[in-house]
């Protein structure tokens, strides 16, 4: 089925880790917790070259400080 680019770049990305059909019960959760680290902060193109995390974390201070600027 057809899917969005970045969500095919995405599981493009989880595949380096997990190849597809995998049955995740094998992996540990710190295991699975290690690769969204990995995967949360790499730099994307389509953040601008900031990392998943860093733009989520400014999203949420500016949320909680609406009036300040975050760059």
């Amino acid at each position: 089925p057809w899917q969005r680019g970045s969500n095919e770049n995405t599981n493009g990305l989880l595949r380096q880790y997990i190849p597809k059909g995998s049955d995740l019960s094998i992996y540990s959760q710190d295991e699975l917790d290690a690769i969204a680290l990995s995967l949360n902060t790499r730099p994307r193109a389509r953040l601008n070259y900031e990392s998943p995390l860093v733009v989520y974390t400014q999203h949420i201070a500016l949320l909680q400080h609406p009036t300040d600027t975050v760059n």
